[in-house]
């Protein structure tokens, strides 16, 4: 059975000094978590990376929000795997709708990041997701494909199962316009077939992919109820600590 997993994700929010007394906030909510079998941790900015990890050390997730396929070299601003895994993180967005359209991520790049990943023993969560646009010409499923397909090439079988996946519809990113959970089933449901034709049906069957977009405490469950909605990636109800607190709450 393939365990729950909330993850935040707080993008370009928190200075180092808040981000340490949020993760000191949070920090009890590990054991809670644990005891309902739910994994859960927060993806951070690389400069709160080292503050948030010391306090919350092994007992939550802490992970990148972005890193560099290569291990260094002239790449100014960027952050590689050896930096990350120097401070202990093993985990890191991939592909986040923000990347794509801020800084030219193409589904080719996030492949060549996911397989360095892997083959540093760490892991990817893969983000994809269609615009308004796409979706109203009803052609969600055959954008989202390409982003799998193509993000997974030359990932190895033995690999694939260690990929987080996260559908996260542009559209209802920070918009208030949520995807109903039929929409987020249909197409977690349909990501879940795409691995099995690239694998095969054990494979499938242990990845956990997660929905994200407008995420709350007031639909949380709803969404997890979902047969194929493994957890969630959330924005800015992972901001606070007690809409944090909630969100776990709500999956028990």
């Amino acid at each position: 059975m393939r365990r729950k997993l909330l993850l935040g994700n707080w993008k370009m929010n928190k200075t180092p000094s808040e981000a340490k007394a949020f993760a000191s906030e949070i920090k009890p909510l590990a054991k809670e978590a644990k005891s309902h079998k739910i994994d859960i941790g927060v993806c951070v900015p690389a400069v709160d990376l080292e503050g948030v990890k010391k306090i919350l050390k092994k007992s939550m997730i802490v992970g990148a929000e972005n890193v560099h396929y290569l291990p260094s070299g002239a790449y100014t601003g960027e952050v590689s795997i050896p930096m990350l895994k120097d401070l202990g993180i093993n985990v890191s967005l991939v592909g986040h709708s923000e990347r794509r359209e801020y800084d030219n991520e193409t589904s080719e790049k996030c492949n060549l990041k996911i397989l360095a990943l892997l083959e540093n023993d760490m892991i990817p969560v893969y983000c994809c997701g269609e615009s308004l646009e796409t979706y109203e010409a009803g052609k969600t499923k055959a954008f989202v494909k390409e982003q799998i397909v193509t993000g997974l090439k030359d990932v190895k079988k033995e690999d694939a199962s260690k990929i987080v996946i996260a559908y996260e519809p542009i559209w209802s990113i920070g918009t208030g316009k949520n995807a109903s959970k039929e929409i987020a089933e249909d197409v977690c449901k349909y990501i879940r077939k795409i691995i099995r034709e690239l694998y095969d049906t054990k494979t499938a069957n242990r990845v956990r992919i997660l929905y994200g977009g407008s995420v709350k405490p007031n639909n949380i469950k709803d969404y997890l109820s979902e047969k194929d909605v493994d957890g969630a990636l959330v924005g800015g109800a992972s901001l606070k600590a007690d809409s944090f607190q909630e969100l776990l709450r709500n999956i028990e």
